[in-house]
């Protein structure tokens, strides 16, 4: 017979906790703890327990939640094995998760960067082809782009770049002139300041400076466009109506960025040596016309040459990065800042190295006199 008793600290539970008998069990324990105190029950006897299903380990475990007081734990006494493989099967209680944590080694770690480098660098490689190639087709076939959309993105990476560009270059020219004019006085090598400021600003402060400045600007404005877009599928859009993203919007900009860069630099190197013509001139004691013929006489033709090609390939970093991120964007609008973050500093980093390459390929082997 299904039973439960309550004497002293303990609860006596006896036949079988199976369904049809625990409502009727539990109405009894419930008349049975009427008026008796439920802090003072720390036991509950399975001794007579002959079987036992999920209803009567619910019914066990419920009357443990209502015993169970400020941290106190009721005990299982005398359970039987079976009993015990039941009451297991159908625990209830939380039961902490031990998870396996795998420390990567030394060379795990090596070729999974490895991996994810090598994908990024695919999918760069990939993105600098499809953007070369339709800046080429486009100035063949004109179906896919937008009309004037050339002339809008050289007028906005080239003409309204020009003011922050060459007051740079000035200051460029201005303060290297102004540094060096004192080491040269002391040898009396005043004319030489035409010699540096034309030389430096031709073949490394006129393009490298002026990059910086368009990445910072224009590369800037570049990925946040496109990350926008994304963000908005604003390109899934352009997919569905049959026209090229790539083509449509990117191409155009490499066709401005290429076309306005070697004039910006021209300009930059033009402007640079103004500001270093002013420190001859009046810091130095030099004459117009003395500075110019010695700036003619040490410029080569290779000195130009050399600032343009990098120009240009400066030009195809800053806009193939800022593509890169922008179409790479994650999340919402945060999203779009940390592209844009990333496009500036990856730009400048990619210039620079690439400037130190075309350095070592262009000056490597010249004779020193």
């Amino acid at each position: 017979m299904t039973d439960v008793r309550i004497s002293e600290n303990y609860i006596h539970l006896a036949g079988d906790l199976v369904r049809g008998q625990v409502p009727d069990l539990w109405k009894k324990y419930k008349k049975e703890m009427k008026g008796k105190d439920t802090a003072a029950i720390d036991f509950i006897d399975l001794a007579g327990v002959n079987d036992i299903d999920s209803a009567g380990i619910a019914f066990i475990y419920e009357m443990m939640d209502a015993l169970s007081h400020g941290g106190k734990s009721i005990q299982l006494i005398q359970t039987p094995d079976r009993i015990v493989s039941a009451l297991d099967a159908f625990r209830s209680e939380s039961i902490e998760k031990k998870t396996l944590t795998h420390r990567n080694s030394f060379l795990e770690n090596v070729g999974e960067r490895t991996l994810e480098v090598t994908s990024v660098l695919k999918d760069f490689m990939i993105l600098a082809a499809d953007i070369l190639y339709f800046s080429v087709l486009n100035l063949f076939d004109k179906k896919g782009q937008r009309e004037g959309s050339f002339i809008q993105q050289s007028v906005f990476i080239g003409v309204s770049a020009l003011p922050i560009v060459g007051l740079i270059s000035f200051l460029i020219g201005f303060i290297l002139a102004l540094q060096s004019a004192a080491q040269l006085r002391q040898f009396g090598a005043n004319i030489f300041v035409a010699d540096l400021i034309g030389i430096a600003m031709l073949r490394e402060m006129g393009p490298i400076m002026t990059a910086i400045v368009v990445a910072g600007r224009s590369g800037s404005s570049i990925a946040s466009e496109i990350a926008t877009m994304q963000v908005t599928e604003e390109l899934d859009a352009l997919k569905s109506m049959a026209l090229n993203p790539i083509r449509y919007v990117i191409a155009p900009k490499l066709q401005g960025i290429t076309l306005t860069m070697p004039l910006l630099t021209i300009m930059a190197d033009l402007i640079g040596i103004l500001g270093g013509f002013v420190i001859g001139v009046t810091y130095l004691g030099l004459s117009p016309s003395a500075f110019f013929n010695e700036l003619i006489t040490v410029l080569l033709m290779k000195d130009v040459i050399t600032g343009l090609i990098k120009s240009v390939l400066f030009a195809w970093i800053i806009v193939i990065v800022a593509s890169h991120y922008g179409l790479h964007v994650t999340g919402g609008a945060e999203g779009v800042g940390r592209a844009t973050t990333a496009s500036v500093v990856a730009s400048i980093f990619m210039v620079i190295v690439a400037d130190s390459i075309l350095g070592l390929l262009f000056y490597f082997n010249e004779p020193v006199f």
